[in-house]
């Protein structure tokens, strides 16, 4: 029975991957048209990244991530750039929100996180993006991380935490998320989503916090330090409080 209960959240939730043409005439298409003016000759491409493109999308967060290519060839810093689009965003009539290496916006009743980056030199998926929580930049490669998601066998389990998340008002960025899930259910049974969403709340309640965790596009990239040590004893104390519950209804709903 717990495994019939997870599967009917996850699918109470979910997200199809395809995109649907009302979507795409609505949302996509005028996007990437403002985008392609503001970014003009430094522009290489547009496409669809995060949890639509891995896969793992729910109701309860943003519709898509739409990540912007610049040129390496591209004169403007990074922040420079965030900065750039966020403003052009914002006269272009949408009301933007700065996010951590994200541009927020809705449009047409969808949420939409815009990704601006940098194409490192050479024929490379690596790219530079800024980090304005930090006020700093890293090197990373997103095509490399939908890849390890696709083909991890966790993305039930991905699909689970990322609601039990947003259930409980957690921040935990979504890379940080994927990659605390792959590494927490290593050799665990893939066909038993309820004990492993257990397994995962005993992780996060105990090893997690003091856990490095590293960009698998780039080793010196250390994707633990996108929380502060506060964010991550939040996380850890909600695990602790949710593992405890009696019932599947308090943990998960």
């Amino acid at each position: 029975m717990s495994n019939d209960y997870v599967l009917k959240i996850i699918n109470k939730y979910r997200v199809p991957a395809t995109i649907d043409s009302s979507t795409q005439t609505t949302v996509i298409n005028p996007l990437k048209q403002l985008i392609s003016k503001w970014a003009g000759n430094c522009l290489s491409d547009i496409y669809l990244s995060g949890s639509r493109a891995k896969g793992t999308a729910i109701t309860l967060s943003s519709d898509l991530d739409l990540f912007i290519s610049l040129k390496s060839s591209t004169d403007n810093s990074l922040k420079e750039l965030y900065d750039s689009l966020f403003n052009y965003i914002n006269n272009a009539g949408y009301k933007a929100r700065k996010q951590n290496v994200s541009i927020g916006i809705n449009i047409s009743g969808k949420q939409v996180d815009l990704v601006p980056a940098k194409k490192r030199l050479g024929n490379t998926n690596y790219h530079s993006l800024y980090i304005s929580k930090r006020n700093t930049w890293t090197q990373t490669n997103v095509i490399e991380h939908i890849n390890k998601v696709q083909n991890s066998d966790r993305l039930s389990e991905i699909i689970l935490l990322k609601i039990w998340r947003k259930l409980h008002k957690i921040e935990f960025p979504s890379i940080y998320l994927e990659l605390t899930v792959i590494e927490a259910l290593k050799g665990k049974n893939i066909n038993n989503p309820a004990n492993n969403f257990l397994s995962l709340l005993e992780y996060l309640g105990s090893e997690f916090s003091e856990k490095k965790v590293i960009d698998p596009a780039n080793s010196s990239n250390i994707i633990s330090e996108d929380l502060y040590r506060y964010e991550k004893e939040a996380i850890q104390k909600k695990a602790r409080e949710s593992r405890a519950q009696g019932y599947w209804n308090e943990i998960i709903w």
